[in-house]
């Protein structure tokens, strides 16, 4: 008979050497958490099974290549990541979870993977920026990047204060219907 170790660091060991009864520990002590997490977001029982699916069976796959410290979290990241890569494919909306649910969990930090989410955005906002106009870009980019204000603007520029607004709002409109599907996403990663 097997023992199957208590430890998440004792069962990732095991994995790695090719366990497959401690792989299956793995499974059945986290699948429920992560079909839960999937499943507040997007409501869809068959769509919360695959992403659960996908997850496990590309840490099997990858297990001689994974380093992972914390289960837990690193599970939690993975459904996160699922389910906005569905969302973004199906640009459908994502509804979400009560945070108290999460209450209990510790999270790592992860600053690289903020860091990349944050030039993905970036890139992407000056991808759409660069459509606009050079002085509707311009006082956007000074409104909402540097932080000026719009009489600040007015006067950097020697226009009226009423045409920075107006500018504000052309640009701000015109990304609106862009980043439509985006905002949600982007407030799942914040709030997590």
């Amino acid at each position: 008979m097997l023992i199957v170790p208590d430890d998440d660091v004792d069962l990732w060991n095991a994995i790695c050497r090719d366990d497959e009864a401690a792989f299956t520990a793995l499974f059945n002590r986290y699948w429920e958490l992560l079909y839960n997490t999937s499943f507040r977001c997007l409501k869809d029982h068959e769509v919360s099974e695959e992403i659960v699916h996908d997850i496990f069976l590309s840490i099997w796959n990858r297990r001689k290549d994974l380093k992972i410290t914390s289960f837990k979290n690193f599970l939690l990241k993975s459904v996160r990541y699922q389910i906005y890569n569905r969302a973004r494919a199906n640009k459908s909306p994502i509804t979400f979870a009560d945070q108290s649910v999460y209450e209990n969990y510790v999270f790592e930090e992860n600053n690289g993977e903020t860091r990349i989410r944050e030039s993905e955005l970036d890139q992407e906002l000056d991808k759409y920026l660069n459509q606009l106009p050079y002085r509707c870009k311009e006082i956007f980019k000074m409104s909402r990047i540097k932080n000026l204000s719009n009489q600040e603007i007015a006067l950097q520029l020697g226009i009226s204060k009423r045409s920075v607004e107006n500018q504000i709002t052309l640009a701000l409109k015109y990304l609106r219907v862009y980043f439509k599907y985006i905002v949600s996403t982007i407030l799942l990663f914040m709030l997590t």
